[in-house]
């Protein structure tokens, strides 16, 4: 107990400076503590239909949660326990899907502190496609310290410091943690980071509505961006653990022309994934309705 409530104070301290609201402590319940500390990940897979160059592409996305202590100065995952790491959870969300000829592979990475009600302490989002890559990320600093590395003209080797804000990335993972307390009415808030590098949007906040209501025995989640025309919808569970059974997100472009690129629940699995490395372990991969590849 008094382990717990010093991770707390450590991490009120780190995120104090800087912040327009103070982060507030929060409790996890008992319920909470034995599904995410149990030393195994959640994984869950979905039938992606990716919008990408006007047309919807068939592949697959996966969503895998795990708790983990973060060090809050290098903000790495830690190695070993110590007084000053920082119980995050953990969110690697990938997508794979093909464009004509070539793939596309799409990974961003979310780390949301657990004893605070702050902001996501570090996101990362990678793109990889037979054109090139690019890479970006995001540290929860002083401000938002971001870096941004892509083969595109105009966007290469950037360094940006932004104010604090609302993060699309964080949505992610306070649906599993504490619903009710995602972001409603209007307010300033950064767009992912996958969005905003296949778009090629600049890195800001832009104007956003977030909502909360009942569907197809669901919550949902809605956020719109009107100036982007963008919204993105989030099903879940309405009860613990807040499962998310799919999610869909429309972009209308300038000519009018919209589109929804949607994910659906294939399977889940809860797993130390970490030490499932061996040729033996591969038919895990059907059990997550996955290929080989």
């Amino acid at each position: 107990m008094a382990l717990r409530f010093f991770y707390i104070f450590i991490a009120l301290a780190f995120l104090s400076c800087g912040n327009d609201q103070e982060p507030a402590s929060r409790e996890l319940s008992s319920e909470f503590q034995d599904y995410w500390f149990s030393g195994k990940a959640e994984i869950t897979t979905y039938k992606l239909q990716q919008a990408r160059y006007g047309e919807i592409r068939k592949g697959h996305a996966s969503l895998i949660y795990v708790t983990e202590d973060f060090l809050p100065g290098e903000q790495v995952k830690a190695n070993q326990a110590g007084e000053k790491n920082i119980p995050v959870l953990k969110l690697n969300a990938t997508k794979k899907f093909v464009t004509g000829i070539y793939p596309y592979s799409i990974m961003q990475s979310t780390f949301q502190p657990l004893y605070h009600t702050g902001h996501a302490l570090k996101i990362s989002a990678s793109i990889q496609e037979w054109c090139g890559q690019v890479y970006m990320q995001l540290n929860n600093r002083d401000t938002y310290e971001i870096v941004l590395h892509s083969y595109f003209q105009g966007e290469a080797d950037k360094n940006l410091q932004i104010d604090k804000a609302d993060l699309e990335n964080e949505i992610w993972t306070q649906v599993r943690i504490q619903p009710d307390s995602l972001p409603t009415g209007d307010f300033e808030m950064i767009p992912s980071l996958e969005y905003l590098r296949l778009s090629h949007q600049p890195v800001q906040t832009y104007k956003a509505f977030g909502e909360i209501y009942t569907a197809e025995n669901f919550n949902v989640y809605r956020l719109t961006y009107k100036e982007l025309q963008r919204t993105l919808k989030i099903y879940y569970t309405k009860t613990f653990p807040f499962s998310i059974e799919k999610w869909e997100e429309t972009t209308t472009s300038p000519e009018g022309k919209s589109l929804t690129t949607s994910a659906v629940k294939m399977a889940s699995l809860k797993t130390d994934y970490w030490t499932k490395n061996a040729n033996k372990n591969l038919s895990l991969r059907d059990s997550l309705k996955l290929t080989y590849e």
